[in-house]
């Protein structure tokens, strides 16, 4: 009797517990209408390219004061100096360059350009992520040679410069790789985003000024921190007709972790908006605002859809096809693009290569001989 009752039991169980997927589906249910998302207020009030151009210059005024530029130091010389000059099998030639990037202090680089070119080659400005030898790892010396976009670059033709991020390499704090506690007692006004986006515009300079160089095809690439350094130098600089973001960045709503942008230790992106944060306010702008004004310019983005949390990135998803309506209302779609996929914070397959085809299609890199 038992098993009879059980069994009968688990029958009913089984027919309550029927998918839904096994009803009838109705086209009413599902209407043609566009998704909508929070994302959406990109282009709220906006129909025009006028419109837009008056909401592009609202947004750039909000970036530059989520980045604290009125507060960046006064412009000092360059003052390059090259420190050695290597032939790189015999494909390129790689310099290692300081230049002043503020009073009294300098930054390191390291700078390839092609052997044989047969004319001018578009410039790019290569970011490497949270490592402390950054641009020893760009240029292929150490650790991951996945990630040697110098050395990858220039042996596509490309003249590239890899700069240092400011809290690395030679320029490492007692406090240690990447920390930044230093840097806001000197500044206490700026940002760790303003100062290093600051510092790749400098790099831009530098590109920009080389013989080898065509100074109308420049572009930025870069992984992880690299990746949203890309993002906020090709906002901050509209030389850059180019730029590509691997697995950078994250957004500010949505987030769960968006204190991560404002912590009291170690690195701090935006030391001013903790306050804010911490009483449940947001900075009054956010990334798919300040990836769109890099439009009608060319801009990929590439990410894992398991990178961290997975709520997350499809918010990303969500936010990428709202800047993609700009892109359309500027009548330039083509230039924008996205990849996402299931690899993590990782830049070691495909999506390398889609990268760098994405350069090659909107800077036309010159072919060495």
């Amino acid at each position: 009797m038992r098993l009879l009752i059980c069994s009968a039991v688990c029958t009913t169980l089984a027919m309550a517990c029927q998918p839904v997927y096994s009803q009838t589906r109705l086209i009413a249910d599902y209407p043609a209408t566009a998704p909508q998302s929070s994302w959406d207020d990109l282009l709220a009030g906006v129909s025009t390219k006028e419109q837009w151009t008056e909401r592009r210059a609202e947004l750039k005024h909000k970036f530059l004061d989520l980045i604290r530029d009125a507060h960046k130091p006064e412009r000092v010389p360059l003052e390059l100096k090259v420190h050695e000059s290597v032939v790189v099998d015999d494909a390129y030639e790689r310099r290692l360059i300081s230049y002043q990037v503020e009073a009294g202090e300098r930054s390191r680089a390291f700078v390839g350009v092609p052997l044989n070119l047969s004319g001018k080659a578009p410039g790019i400005v290569a970011l490497h992520g949270t490592f402390e030898r950054g641009i020893e790892q760009a240029a292929g010396l150490v650790d991951n040679p996945d990630k040697a976009y110098l050395d990858h670059l220039c042996r596509r033709g490309y003249v590239v410069i890899a700069p240092e991020h400011f809290v690395s390499g030679d320029r490492v704090p007692p406090e240690g790789p990447y920390d930044t506690a230093r840097f806001y007692k000197k500044h206490s006004e700026w940002t760790a985003v303003g100062k290093f986006t600051y510092e790749h515009s400098i790099a831009v300079d530098v590109l920009a000024a080389m013989d080898e160089v065509d100074p109308e095809r420049l572009g930025v690439m870069g992984h992880s921190l690299g990746g949203h350094g890309a993002i906020f130098l090709a906002a901050y600089d509209d030389r850059l007709k180019a730029a590509a973001c691997n697995c950078g960045a994250s957004f500010f709503r949505h987030n769960p972790g968006v204190e991560n942008w404002s912590r009291d230790r170690w690195y701090v992106y935006f030391k001013h908006i903790r306050p804010g944060l911490l009483k449940g306010e947001l900075p009054p702008i956010d990334f798919h605002e300040i990836i769109a004004l890099i439009a009608p310019r060319a801009f990929l983005d590439v990410s894992g859809m398991n990178d961290g949390d997975g709520n997350v990135q499809q918010q990303r998803v969500l936010m990428l096809t709202s800047v993609m309506d700009v892109y359309e209302l500027l009548g330039a779609p083509q230039n924008f693009g996205f990849f996402v996929h299931g690899r993590g914070h990782s830049v070691e397959h495909e999506s390398r290569e889609l990268i760098y085809g994405w350069l090659d299609a909107n800077l036309q890199a010159s072919d060495a001989e």
